[in-house]
């Protein structure tokens, strides 16, 4: 027997038919307040919803077809992504607040950190299904690397700015938002950008 004769097309429509109340705000608010106070400063929380639940968008990294391969002699200022493209994010999901702890950048949900910066601004740590990373970090090795071996245990990994294009990075980052807001919030936020967060927006001037 395989995965797919338990888990096929139709067992998928209906998987969580019934189940919407588990996933309300009175329910996982709680747990949610309590992991983020034993997560401390530390990175996104072990337990995370599944990205892959029906009505749940598909991974970023899945969603467009790219050169797997990309970074590996770009061109300087080719699709590369810095801080300042995903930066508006931080402010302006629903939720999220910024903040600074010893001189990094961090994006929060209450005290749940899902996205973290190097403090040159060059790498961009951030909520992913750990069960996922090693194929990640595999297939985009010049994108992707694992986090230090401490952070291993958590739903977590690491990128290379300059390695993703701007709009890709500003999808990881909506990608890790989901995993630590409840389900009404994201499905709200896919009905307002149903093709994702979209390039960065033009600065003024």
């Amino acid at each position: 027997m395989t995965s797919s004769d338990l888990w096929d097309a139709e067992t998928a429509a209906r998987y969580d038919e019934g189940s919407a109340s588990m996933f309300e705000p009175s329910v996982l608010d709680p747990t949610v307040d309590l992991l983020a106070r034993l997560a401390g400063d530390g990175p996104a929380l072990e337990l995370a919803r599944d990205r892959h639940r029906p009505g749940r968008r598909t991974p970023a990294a899945a969603r467009r077809p790219r050169d797997r391969h990309r970074a590996v002699g770009v061109p300087a200022g080719l699709l590369m992504a810095t801080l300042d493209d995903v930066l508006d994010l931080g402010s302006s999901l629903e939720r999220s607040y910024t903040a600074v702890v010893r001189g990094r950048l961090k994006f929060r949900v209450k005290q749940i950190v899902y996205v973290a910066f190097s403090l040159d601004e060059t790498e961009m740590g951030f909520g992913f299904p750990k069960e996922e990373r090693e194929a990640m970090v595999g297939a985009r090795p010049s994108a992707f690397h694992l986090p230090r071996e401490s952070d291993l245990r958590f739903h977590w990994i690491e990128s290379d700015l300059a390695a993703l294009d701007p709009t890709e990075a500003r999808e990881l980052v909506v990608d890790a938002w989901r995993m630590v807001v409840p389900q009404k919030v994201w499905r709200a936020y896919d009905l307002t950008h149903p093709d994702g967060p979209g390039p960065p927006p033009v600065s003024a001037g």
